[in-house]
Formats: structure tokens, sequence, C-alpha cells
């Protein structure tokens, strides 16, 4: 039985999202003596190692609608994408000045790049720059992940001061497999029922998670879906829509907002890859590293995040989340000068066209201030989904 309402539930997850001074982790951190924050940028790293060494895992999405950019346009040029330049903002502000390490993946070279700034602002805190293989075959990539994933243990171990066991890893991946089991849940009940899970709560949800431990967020999830349950809410005739491309720099949350009031109930998205990445649960026992690196490598998600060699089977995920989830459409979503995003739309666009599933795309940025254009667009989209379907 639900013990909170929704409206508490994403009370509070609307103040951890707008909370750029990071309230939530700091008070974490104060809590025990010796604790310490790793940041990461999107799209993906291994949350299990850095729970195993004690630490919490932050997720950093740049600094969203509200934050004026002042500082970042001094180290970055102003016709890339928003997301490291707000990133610096928030560094150099202050906001940042609890985190120890930061990670950053690898998504592009614009991220690549912001781990060298990073290092050149910041030398007394622990920055990688956190490289995933482009090749599968468990002897070749795999050998160079595990030895990836070995280093980030052992770079923990140092700053953390203790080592990480087995043990603590294979429970750290249980912990984890268990959020993503409630993430999954959440998920399947919003494409089931949209009405009733709103995008946008969905996503304030998945956003809560980027800064509170595993084990507060399955909580959170849990009760969610309790309290979703209890309420009543119309059911709309919208058309059902996958939203792809935002895995990284992060679409404001009034454009979420107004998709779905122009007509579309987004059935299934990608705005926090980290959260879904692997698709299948990781096992327990045994070498805790290799277990992870072969859920990378086999039973991870296909996206513009991370490379695919075989140019034909490109856009199958979205394929299949399409059917999956029953979407009458694509909404390709991806901010402005969004290299992955932008370079891989065309090839994934042919195949949707090819099985004629109606399609839009729009770019974004995450301070995109005016969203009638969008709104206008969406629903034009799902008026002529909505025709065609009748014809």
């Amino acid at each position: 039985m639900a013990t909170k309402s929704v409206k508490q539930i994403i009370d509070f997850c609307h103040e951890l999202f707008t909370d750029l001074e990071f309230t939530r982790a700091r008070q974490w951190k104060d809590a025990e003596p010796g604790r310490k924050v790793i940041g990461y940028m999107p799209v993906y790293v291994p949350r299990e190692i850095i729970h195993a060494a004690g630490m919490l895992p932050l997720g950093i999405l740049g600094g969203g609608a509200d934050m004026e950019v002042i500082h970042g346009d001094a180290y970055y040029q102003s016709y890339i994408c928003r997301i490291p330049r707000s990133t610096i903002d928030l560094a150099i502000t202050g906001k940042l000045d609890f985190v120890d390490g930061m990670l950053f993946p690898s998504i592009c070279d614009v991220i690549r790049n912001l781990t060298g700034i990073w290092q050149l602002m910041f030398k007394e805190k622990y920055v990688r720059y956190f490289d995933t293989p482009q090749n599968f075959r468990d002897e070749i990539g795999g050998t160079f992940y595990a030895h990836e994933l070995g280093e980030l243990r052992a770079d923990l171990e140092e700053l953390g001061g203790r080592k990480i066991s087995d043990e603590q890893l294979n429970r750290s991946i249980a912990i984890y497999n268990e959020n993503r089991e409630w993430v999954n849940r959440v998920y399947d009940y919003r494409a089931a029922t949209p009405w009733k899970a709103p995008a946008f709560e969905v996503y304030l949800l998945m956003r809560a998670g980027m800064v509170l431990p595993p084990e507060e967020h399955s909580t959170l999830l849990r009760d969610y879906l309790a309290a979703a349950e209890l309420e009543d809410r119309p059911l709309r005739d919208n058309c059902r829509v996958v939203m792809t491309g935002s895995f990284c720099e992060q679409p404001p949350l009034n454009l979420i907002k107004s998709i779905e009031l122009a007509g579309c109930y987004i059935v299934d998205d990608d705005f926090m890859l980290v959260n879904r990445w692997l698709l299948q649960e990781v096992p327990t026992d045994g070498d805790p590293l290799a277990n992870l690196c072969r859920a990378f490598l086999h039973h991870s998600a296909e996206t513009a995040a991370k490379y695919e060699a075989d140019m034909e089977k490109k856009g199958s995920y979205l394929l299949g989340l399409i059917e999956k989830r029953n979407a009458e459409g694509v909404i390709f979503a991806a901010p402005s000068f969004c290299d992955p995003a932008l370079l891989d739309q065309p090839m994934i666009v042919r195949r949707v066209a090819e099985r004629n599933i109606p399609y839009i795309t729009l770019q974004y940025a995450e301070n995109s201030g005016q969203m009638q254009p969008i709104r206008e667009q969406a629903g034009t989209f799902a008026d002529s989904i909505k025709l065609w379907s009748a014809s």
C-alpha cells in the first residue's frame, strides 16, 4: 500500500532536479567521516565499482535550463553542445567543490577534451577518462575493458584508502541489479499505462537516481509505482512514441511536458541510459569484473553512444523498442551540435522509414526556452499519426 502520494514523491524528485548545489549528496558525504563522492558524466560508467568502494556515484548532467553559462564559454567554443560549458560553470562557481573525483566516459571528442580541461583546472582531484571498447570480442575488447575496470578499481582503492573485495563488488552488483529491475518496472508500467505515469514524472524519478544511493532510489521507484496505481487519471487519445537521441545533454523538463501536452505519450526514451544500459542481470558470483565486462560486451543497449561495427544492425535496438512498446512513431530529439546523435540519425532514420514508421526530428539545448514551436511540431506529428492510422 502506498505511504506517499505521487505528488509528494515527484515534488521530492523535482527538488533534487533543480538543486544545483547537490545538497542531498553533500549531506550524504557529511554524514560519516571519510566518505567520498565520485561524479560522472553521461552516458555509462560502472557505478557498481564506485558503490563497492563505499563512495557515492553522482551523475552530473549539466547546469540545466536556468543556469547562465559565463565561465564555460572561456574554455569551449560557443558552437558546441552546451553540457560541457555548463558543467564547467558548475565547477568554477563551487557547486562541485565537494566532489572528490570525476569520470568522463567515452561519449565524444568534446567530453574527452573535458577530461583534460578538468585535470588542468583541478589538479588535486581524481580525474579519469573512462574508455570503453569498440571491439566486442571477449579476447580483444573484453581484455581491454577488463583492464580498464581493473585500473578504475585500483584507483578508487588508492583514493579511498582501502581494498575493494570481490565480495563487496558482488554485493554492489546485486544492489544495482535490483535498481535496474525497479527502473525497468517503472518503464514497463509507463508503457502499459502512460496516462498513469506521465513522461515528466518518470524522467524526474530517473534523475533522482543520479543523486541518491541506489538503495534509496529503488525504494523511491517502488513507492511511486504503488502511489501511481492509486491515482485516478484520465486516458487521452494520444499517440504512442519513442523518443531517442537525448542520451547525453538532457532536454529541458518543459520540452518533455510539451511533447505530451501536444498529444504524444512517450512510451520509451534514452534519457537516463546509465540506469538501463545493462539489459540483463549481472551474475553475483565468480569474478565480478569479468561479469561486468561480459555484461557490457554482450548485454548492453545499442545506441549512438556505443560503437556498432555492423551497419546493417544500426537501429535494430530502436526497432526492437518500437515493437516492444507498441509505439506508433519516433521522435528523434538530439541536442544541437551532438555529433554521436546527429551522425547516427540518418542511418537509423533509414531503418525506420523502410518500415513506414512515422517520425520527426528536432534539436534542442538544455536551456531551450521557447517550447511553442516544438509543441506545434509534436502536435502536428500526433495528428498525422492519428489520420494515417485511421485511413
